[in-house]
């Protein structure tokens, strides 16, 4: 008889047929079905087309090469052109309540596959990884593994990605999806800036979403197969010679994240469950997100003591609770041609090194933060003139820098050893409780041997061992602005800087795409200076404020240039952002589209919300649009600025809004009674 394996959420399911001695059968992955769904096999279910193979062989959780399945394989891999196959001759099965692993081996090929697959009840995102060991005696070079492989039903018809560049993250991308493969590919060593490791899917009456967990080279593609269904495959992208498995050695991928709902809506809100899952906060809790200062677009590499003083002073008496000291304050960091490396205080600018300031800012009730950028060196730099063997390079090819720097081999155990003893040591020394962690540029010249791989694996070391040595340090993941954003980092960092863009037309639509998949508690967000430093534009302190209230929310100025009028308004959202923090940082969020281009958000729950609406360009119609709340509940009443609603209306007929000009905000309370 036949076995399925079921795995229920909160409103998704999943059911994998096991025939014996094959991998599993994929039979169903969406929303949620009720217990006991009756099936027959799926080979006694459909009869065999014309000009097919006489062994049918429907999509796998793990589809093979050279045995008879046409799509995409799972595995690309060989010893020296043989065993290029893979086909399970056993499998095994073993589940623990929402955790099921599959046993794969396949004799001929002499591989084992071992793939994890655990929906979370709470959050209604499964999560997949792949073990693949080598049970041969040659070496096995690996060119392609997938994290996971799940179906997507035959009305799938879009997929919204995103790509961008620096100063410009999360530009959405629709395509339409139809028999030719969909395929997105990044191989720039790092999370990148240009692509972003996941997408959604809408197809009818529900909406998909995966992530890959994983800050470095990635693909995915969405490929149709022959039963009109799709299939969604993810997981890092290999460098040619990357992975050489020796007998008996083994290699799991990064995690993918998958779920679906009824709405992209829903899936950014299981994503938003997951990440938070997936965080490690100093003490075990998240504590209120405090208002940053960060000191860069303020002073650049400028530095000078008593100005930073007074800039402390200034951002205290408006309400900032955590001091971040940016680029320009190690040995000889003038600009950025240098020292990149030599993580020591810089003493012509720091005469008794940097605990007068540090210690000026705890004096004012405010933490005390520092960038760095542990993984790069300058060439000009102490450390590349002792030991130039230390940065990546591949014999034969000049190296090629960025942003005039090299990027340092992580995976020596020497240059990890080195950065964890120069950050520990001002760790130790000073009151820092954070870390601002950089990544200023796209890895090249990668090795002999690439070592894209390794580097992500060290650079995860390194964090690991820091946060585990001096637990109270929160880490914050910066990659010129939102280069390394994604759900693998997460696991060692508690924020991420989203763009080093904050003028606050873009950050509309970069926060737009973030909140796809993060949740706003990881978002930076700052209030920046006007004119902005990266577009040029100007915008009033109000708007500034309201874009940058909902996610992590920080001011990246000069406070103490500010007239009386925008000190008295910086404060003042200050103490908005104070005052609903819990809610914007707990709840659920939902974004949509208004007619006449009105964007809106929503934090917090059936009870509550409160509603953001943006109108970036001018308005055309001559009545503002509605905005639909269907995220309240249609059999209670709400109050809004003192006037009553019905829930249902708000639900089906909408909120009147007053006519806004462009580039300007509404923040609304919508209280349940």
């Amino acid at each position: 008889m036949t076995q399925f394996l079921t795995l229920h959420g909160t409103a998704v399911s999943l059911i994998l047929e096991l025939p014996e001695g094959e991998a599993p059968l994929w039979r169903y992955w969406g929303r949620r079905l009720p217990d006991g769904v009756a099936l027959q096999p799926i080979r006694a279910s459909r009869p065999t087309p014309s000009f097919s193979l006489d062994f049918d062989q429907p999509l796998s959780l793990f589809p093979g090469l050279g045995v008879g399945w046409f799509g995409e394989s799972a595995l690309l891999a060989h010893r020296a052109g043989r065993d290029w196959t893979f086909q399970a001759t056993s499998s095994a099965v073993e589940q623990d309540g929402q955790t099921a692993t599959m046993w794969l081996t396949d004799d001929v090929a002499k591989i084992a596959v071992a793939i994890t697959l655990n929906l979370d009840s709470q959050s209604d995102v499964l999560t997949v990884s792949t073990t693949l060991t080598n049970l041969g005696d040659a070496i096995l070079d690996v060119q392609w593994l997938a994290a996971g492989v799940v179906p997507l039903p035959g009305d799938a018809c879009e997929v919204h990605s995103f790509g961008g560049r620096h100063n410009d993250e999360f530009v959405p991308i629709t395509d339409q999806l139809t028999r030719s493969t969909w395929r997105r590919e990044n191989r720039r060593g790092l999370t990148s800036h240009a692509c972003f490791p996941g997408a959604i899917v809408a197809a009818a009456g529900a909406t998909y979403g995966a992530q890959l967990a994983w800050s470095g080279n990635h693909r995915q593609s969405i490929e149709w197969i022959d039963d009109g269904r799709f299939q969604w495959q993810m997981g890092e992208w290999l460098a040619p010679g990357e992975i050489w498995l020796a007998a008996g050695e083994s290699i799991t991928t990064p995690e993918m994240l998958a779920t679906c709902g009824i709405d992209a809506n829903a899936v950014a809100q299981n994503f938003h469950s997951a990440i938070r899952q997936r965080i490690t906060w100093p003490g075990g809790k998240m504590k209120p997100r405090p208002v940053h200062l960060n000191t860069w677009e303020g002073f650049y590499f400028n530095h000078d003591e008593a100005a930073l003083m007074e800039l402390a002073d200034a951002g205290a008496a408006v309400g900032i609770e955590r001091f971040v000291l940016d680029d320009g304050w190690f040995a000889g960091r003038n600009d950025d041609t240098s020292s990149l490396g030599d993580w020591w205080t810089d003493t012509a600018k720091y005469p008794n090194g940097l605990r007068p300031l540090a210690e000026h800012v705890t004096g004012l009730g405010m933490e005390f933060g520092l960038w760095v950028e542990p993984e790069m060196v300058n060439p000009d730099s102490a450390l590349y003139r002792a030991h130039p063997d230390w940065a990546l390079a591949t014999p034969g090819r000049p190296g090629i820098t960025a942003r005039n720097q090299l990027v340092l081999d992580m995976a020596k155990p020497e240059v990890s050893d080195y950065l964890f003893d120069k950050i520990a040591a001002l760790l130790k020394d000073l009151p820092i409780t954070y870390l601002k962690w950089d990544h200023n540029r796209d890895l090249t010249t990668a090795g002999a041997q690439p070592r894209y791989h390794k580097q992500v694996e060290a650079a995860y070391a390194l964090m690991a061992r820091l946060r585990a040595a001096f637990p109270h340090v929160e880490i914050e993941a910066c990659a010129g602005g939102g280069g390394r954003i994604d759900a693998g980092i997460i696991r060692h960092t508690h924020r991420f800087w989203t763009s080093d863009n904050i003028d606050a037309v873009s950050r509309v639509s970069i926060q737009r795409g973030f909140l796809q998949f993060m949740p706003p508690e990881v978002m930076g967000s700052h209030i920046g200076a006007s004119p902005a430093h990266a577009t040029g534009r100007s915008q009033s302190m109000d708007f500034r404020g309201a874009v940058a209230l909902p996610g992590h929310f920080g001011v990246e100025l000069d406070v103490r240039k500010l007239d009386e009028r925008d000190r008295t308004k910086l404060a003042e959202w200050i103490a908005t952002y104070k005052a609903h923090r819990d809610r914007m940082h707990h709840g659920k969020v939902w974004q949509g589209d208004g007619d006449d281009g009105l964007l809106w958000q929503a934090h917090g729950d059936a009870d509550g919300i409160l509603l953001f609406v943006y109108r970036v360009a001018p308005q055309s119609h001559r009545h503002a649009p509605l905005v639909r709340l269907s995220m309240l509940d249609p059999k209670r009443r709400y109050g809004i600025d003192g006037i009553e609603y019905g829930g249902a209306w708000l639900v089906q007929h909408g909120l009147s809004l007053p006519p806004l000009k462009a580039e300007t905000s509404l923040m609304i309370e919508v209280t349940a009674l």
